[in-house]
Order: C-alpha cells, then structure tokens, then sequence
C-alpha cells in the first residue's frame, strides 16, 4: 500500500480508503463487517470514511465494533455532518448547535476520543459560513477533530470558506470529499485547482460510480441489483457508458487487471487526489482494490483510456 499527503498537511492516508456508504449497518452483516475492515487494515489501509447519516448511525456504532481492539493512532477515522438525523428543527444542518451535538454523537457511536477529520458533509445555506468555520475551528481546539474539510461543495464554496478561516486565522479545511471517477469528471474543471491552490486534498467517493466499473452490468442490469433499483446509477447507465465499460474491460485484461483496478489507478494517476474510497462488501473485493496502488499507467495506456471516455470535461463558452 502507498500513502499520500491530505493537501499540504502533515497527515497520510493510504491511496485506497475503505468507506461505509450504502453497506455498513445496512445490507452488510455485522460479521462481515468486521471481517472485511480487519482485511483492509492488514492490507495497509488506513482510513476509514463514515458519517452520520450512513444507515442513520448503524454505520458508525459497527465500524466501531469492529475497530474496538485495533490500534487507535494507526487509523483515520472521519466522519461527517449536515445531514437530517431526526424531526428535530435543528438536527440538521452546519450550525454551531448541529455540528457541536452530532460531533459528540459520533464520538459515542464509534467508541472514539476524537476524530481525525471531519467532514462538513454539503454546504448549508441557511447558516452563515463565518459560523460553520467558527465552529469546525473550536472543536479542533478541543481535541475533538484533528482536521476539518468539506464534502460536495463547489469551488466557489471553498474559496469563501478558506478566505473566512484565513482572515479569523482560524483553522483552514484541509480536504474536500467529491465525486469522481470515469463517468463523473466534473471537478477537474475548478475544484481540484481549487483545492491544490489551498493546500487541500481529495479524498474522493464512488470512483467505481456505484459498482458500475466493475464491469458488472457489461451484459445485463438485474432488478434486484443496485443498477436496476438506485436511481443515481441508472443515470450511468446509458448504452454508450455501457460500450465504453466493454471496451474498458477489454483494456483491462489486456494488462492483466479487473476494469475496477484499471479504474481506480486512473483516479489515483492524478497528483490532487489523496486517495479514492472504495465500498466492500466481501473482503475479496478489499483485496482486488487495494491492488491498484501499486500500479501505474503508461502514457500510452492513459491517451487510450481518454480515446474511450471522451468526455473530458470543458469550460462553457463565454
């Protein structure tokens, strides 16, 4: 396993994270849960991506289970908040009051002193960005979070919460948690500039857009599978993504790797991005993906790659 810079700080996470999205106290059984984070923290991952809000804090109270006896300082633990937890009117949100309560929360349902980032999981229009700043700052002050970052938010977004933090001296956010893989090419065009110009990093999710590239629906989309239920996926899956997920699996082979090794090193080839989280919910698939840090595409291999994407992404026309 390799390990990269957040940003220009000093913390280091492995190039594969193993995430908590869609799978943790929901579908995956708790057993296996624990099986599958101890198969990826011997591999050499060390970070763990939750928030609260994954199966409404299940996510949070089984990894915690599952890390219980592990070595606190070797991991990366984050968490995140924004999200409705509840009716209540201010359970939700990135208010001092939402972000003070749900950061305590997390701590009881992971089992843990302190997190080592916290994610502001969107951005929140109703609070003022001053506020927000204000109090990821306190609570790093506190010991409660070691860093702080932000998760889908724009470019623009960023620039006003970096100005805030600097002109406070507050601590700065030192990552941003966007989408990004293949199909999904939209921060190449502002935030990953954005961030590098700030000094931080990407830590980014769905790099195999949901299962997509794995090369699971090559053939065919299952009902009951996640292609033929979630709605976010059916997006991805149109016949052109579909012929380019052929063509890419061909490519893939040909190199003797899967089409998700081949697509998680394509994230991985760019130096802004931290690492990519990938979900598991058998540890065989931790130890196919974890494989991709060691790899390395050719020049060659990545002006093919771009031949059967064709789509990356351009600036509109003034």
């Amino acid at each position: 396993m390799n390990y990269r810079k957040v940003g220009s700080s000093g913390l280091k996470i492995s190039e594969i994270a193993i995430g908590a999205w869609l799978t943790y106290g929901g579908p995956v059984a708790t057993k296996t849960t624990a099986e599958i984070i101890k198969t990826a923290v011997d591999l050499g991952i060390n970070f763990i991506d939750l928030a609260d809000i994954y199966s409404k804090g299940e996510a949070e109270k089984i990894v915690g289970k599952a890390i219980k006896d592990m070595t606190r300082c070797d991991l990366v633990i984050s968490s995140k908040v924004f999200w409705p937890m509840s009716e209540n009117v201010n359970d939700r949100g990135l208010s001092r009051k939402h972000i003070i309560e749900s950061v305590e929360k997390s701590l009881r349902r992971i089992g843990t002193d302190y997190l080592d980032i916290y994610f502001c999981h969107r951005f929140d229009p109703d609070t003022p960005i001053e506020e927000t700043v204000r109090a990821m700052d306190d609570l790093v002050h506190q010991g409660k979070i070691l860093y702080w970052g932000t998760s889908v938010w724009t470019a623009e977004q960023i620039e006003r919460a970096v100005g805030v933090a600097r002109d406070w001296q507050a601590y700065l956010p030192v990552v941003e948690q966007p989408r990004y893989n293949m199909l999904d090419r939209h921060i190449e065009l502002e935030v990953m500039s954005t961030c590098a110009r700030n000094g931080m990093g990407l830590t980014v999710w769905s790099p195999l857009a949901q299962g997509f590239l794995t090369g699971k629906y090559n053939e065919s989309v299952p009902p009951e599978s996640r292609g033929g239920s979630s709605n976010w996926l059916k997006n991805d899956l149109t016949e052109i993504n579909i012929a380019k997920a052929r063509r890419l699996t061909e490519l893939a082979q040909s190199l003797d790797l899967s089409l998700s090794q081949l697509a998680l090193t394509w994230v991985l080839r760019r130096g802004e991005i931290s690492c990519a989280i990938t979900g598991a919910t058998k540890s065989e698939h931790v130890k196919q993906n974890v494989m991709a840090s060691e790899v390395r595409l050719s020049d060659d291999t990545l002006k093919t790659i771009e031949k059967i994407l064709d789509n990356r992404p351009q600036k509109p026309m003034m």
